[in-house]
């Protein structure tokens, strides 16, 4: 499957969010975590890179044939708090 032709689209307002430019995965397991597309643009950074995008692979609602319809809220809340306490947990036992 090609990912790059297709086009990122936000089921929750419409937006196009442009065509994958990377992958993400998880080295130890060799899993895929997610997608990333290019930032958004606007009128005065047209010739600049914008910031990218990750998209995390439980935000992936469907996959097409021509497009992947992805469910991106604008305040996104933590979805996995045990991903967040993992950190939290890491950075204790470095200190």
């Amino acid at each position: 499957m090609e990912l790059r032709c297709k086009e990122i689209v936000n089921v929750v307002d419409g937006r196009r969010l442009g065509h994958i430019v990377d992958v993400v995965f998880n080295l130890e397991s060799g899993c895929l975590q997610g997608v990333v597309v290019p930032g958004e643009k606007s009128f005065w950074n047209v010739f600049k890179n914008g910031m990218e995008l990750f998209i995390p692979l439980t935000q992936i609602v469907k996959v097409g044939e021509d497009t992947i319809l992805v469910e991106i809220f604008a305040n996104p809340a933590p979805q996995n708090s045990t991903y967040i306490l993992e950190n939290n947990d890491n950075k204790k036992k470095k200190n």
